[in-house]
Order: structure tokens, then C-alpha cells, then sequence
């Protein structure tokens, strides 16, 4: 299935199955409750609510997406919906780095950006093949933890930060838990994955690049309102049976800036459910960021965002992400280190 959160007329958040053929998005609970005199049906409440009642309530929701059929009474057009993030708030959410290509060329856009800030020459830039990437990179997916309050969807403005001057997008995806557990292993984690959506993970580089000085890894460089971009929708994960063969891009203002694929991920989501779950209880409605495709951010290019640029990332199977980025009037850049 392919489910949404949206808002209603009212502005009140819904939970929907978007049709095939993707013009329409099914508004669940109101078919239940024609068909149950009026009574609402607790796994149709929520995205989250969904998630929690597991295989009964999938199969409740798809027995309502097929109760609709091609009825208009219980569809809204597309294309004239407001979608929420499919998953408002996240349980939890982590974000790993599993690129190999991007850990590299990050590390060089970071020397950059600290180069400028010291004011020393471009000779003291490395290559991307000087970039040694740490053992543990290898050993295990890396990951740190972001701001699941901060979540916003598709088409909604994400606010440029007071204090930033180097704004970016991230171009990733991520797998959303379906079942909790503690000591899972990888060869029964794929269970545990509920779907999969598009991540945009926003972020303000000169601040990241001065705090991650400390080196605690990043907070304001992440952490601010509408950093954390997911959607449009949650595809559930029988409809990606090999999730890493995914092309991955990403346009702004049109242009094609970044283009990947989900194959080079050095660990898989497997791998990661299996990892965090050691000694660690996991719960449903968790989201893993599957890190940032080679390539797949300005830092990595030396390109960055401007006010009013329009930003669509693009993962095969999934669906387009698109935002636009803008600056609260009266802001303007004012990153001061220290």
C-alpha cells in the first residue's frame, strides 16, 4: 500500500491510502465508518496508530482502500490535498551514514568550509581520495540521533536558520518500524520494517561544520524547526522487495544536482535494526535514515541554497519530495562562531 497522512477541509489530520494511479488519496476512516454506522476504527486513526496494530490493521486498511474501489465520494483529488508527513512524530529518529563516496567528499566540503573560516589558502583542502574514513565506519553503521519534533512533508516551506550562511539538503530515504524488539538479528530485521519513505535531513553546514569542532557530532547544524523532511508517503515494504536498487536524485529549481542509487549503501537497514537493537529496545513508529547518497548534498558539490529554491528528491519506487526554502522576513545570515 501506499499510505499518507493529510489534512482534511477542516485542517484536521487524516490518514489516507493514495490510489495507484496516484490522483486520488482514500480517506480510511471514513469508509469505516460508513460501513460501521459511524464508529471509528482506533488503527485508523493515525499513521502511528496504524503502525502499533500491526498485520490486522494493514489488512483493515486495505480492505477500506478496496471497500472505496474508484468511488469519488471517499477520494480527494491529489493534487489539490495537503499532505502532513506520513509520520508527524517519529517515535525516534536516527540517521545513519552508509555512502562511502559521500563520507568522502563531505569530509573535503567540511576541510573547505573550515578553510574559509580560518582564512587559509585551498591547499589546505584534501582530495576526497586523502580521506581516510575511520574503522568504525566499516565495522558497524554510524548514526546520531535528530529532533523528531522538528518533521514537516511534502510542499511544506522549510525556514532558513537565523543563523546560518551554507544551507543544505540531504538527498536520502528511510525505513520506518513496524514491530519493536530488543537483540534483533539481521536476518529476521527485514520483519520489523513497517515502509519506506523519502528524508530530506536539512542542514545549516558552517554552524555543523564549527560545533562538529568538539567533536559530539552535529546539533544546531541539524536541530531546528522543519530541519527533518519525510514523505510524500510511506510505501509499505512489500512494495519494495529490494530496497537497494533505488535510483536516488535530487532537482533544484528543475535542475538535476545530485543522482545516485541506493546500492552503494555500505550497511543496510538490516544491518542497522540489528546493530541499535543490541541491548536496546526498539519501538514501532521508529525512523533509520538510510545517510546521504555519494553526492547528494551541495557540500559535496560546492553548490548551496538560496531563499525561494524549490527542492524535489527523487527515489525510485517511492515518489518525489518536494519543498521550497525560505527566509522569515527580517532574517538574515548571522553565524558567528562561538
Amino acid at each position: 500500500m501506499i499510505l499518507a497522512t493529510f489534512f482534511d477541509k477542516q485542517g484536521s489530520l487524516r490518514l489516507g491510502a493514495v490510489r495507484r494511479d496516484r490522483e486520488a488519496v482514500v480517506d480510511l476512516q471514513a469508509v469505516y465508518r460508513a460501513s460501521s454506522g459511524g464508529r471509528d476504527a482506533p488503527a485508523l486513526c493515525t499513521m502511528q496508530a496504524l503502525i502499533e496494530a500491526g498485520g490486522e490493521g494493514l489488512a483493515l486498511a486495505a480492505e477500506m482502500e478496496h471497500k472505496a474501489g474508484s468511488d469519488a465520494t471517499w477520494g480527494a483529488p491529489l493534487a489539490s490535498t495537503r499532505l502532513a508527513a506520513p509520520l508527524p512524530v517519529p517515535t525516534q529518529m536516527r540517521d545513519f551514514s552508509t555512502f562511502e563516496m559521500h563520507m568522502r567528499q563531505a569530509a573535503v566540503g567540511m576541510a573547505r568550509l573550515r578553510s574559509a573560516r580560518h582564512g587559509t589558502g585551498p591547499e589546505a583542502v584534501p582530495r576526497a581520495s586523502d580521506i581516510v574514513l575511520p574503522e568504525a565506519f566499516a565495522h558497524q553503521p554510524l548514526y546520531y540521533k535528530t529532533n523528531r519534533f522538528s518533521v514537516v512533508g511534502h510542499e511544506h516551506e522549510v525556514e532558513w536558520p537565523s543563523y546560518c550562511e551554507r544551507f543544505d539538503y540531504e538527498l536520502e530515504f528511510g525505513a520506518i518500524l513496524g514491530r519493536g524488539g530488543r537483540d534483533i538479528s539481521a536476518a529476521t530485521a527485514r520483519d520489523h520494517i513497517f515502509g519506506y519513505t523519502i528524508f530530506n535531513d536539512f542542514s545549516a553546514r558552517d554552524a555543523q561544520e564549527y560545533e562538529m569542532t568538539g567533536p559530539l557530532g552535529p546539533t544546531k547544524g541539524k536541530d531546528f524547526d522543519t530541519g527533518n523532511v519525510l514523505g510524500p508517503w510511506v510505501v509499505t515494504a512489500d512494495e519494495l522487495p529490494d530496497p537497494y536498487a533505488l535510483r536516488m536524485s535530487a532537482r533544484v529549481n528543475g535542475e538535476i544536482w545530485s543522482d545516485g542509487n541506493s546500492r552503494d549503501m555500505v550497511h543496510s537497514f538490516e544491518d542497522m535494526i540489528a546493530h541499535v537493537s543490541r541491548d536496546e529496545t526498539l519501538y514501532p513508529g521508529e525512523f533509520l535514515g538510510s545517510g546521504t547518497v555519494g553526492g547528494g548534498c551541495g557540500l559535496e558539490l560546492d553548490r548551496w541554497l538560496e531563499p525561494g529554491d524549490v527542492v524535489e528528491l527523487e527515489v525510485e519506487g517511492i515518489g518525489v519530495l518536494r519543498n521550497r526554502v525560505v527566509r522569515r522576513k527580517g532574517s538574515a545570515p548571522a553565524f558567528s562562531p562561538g
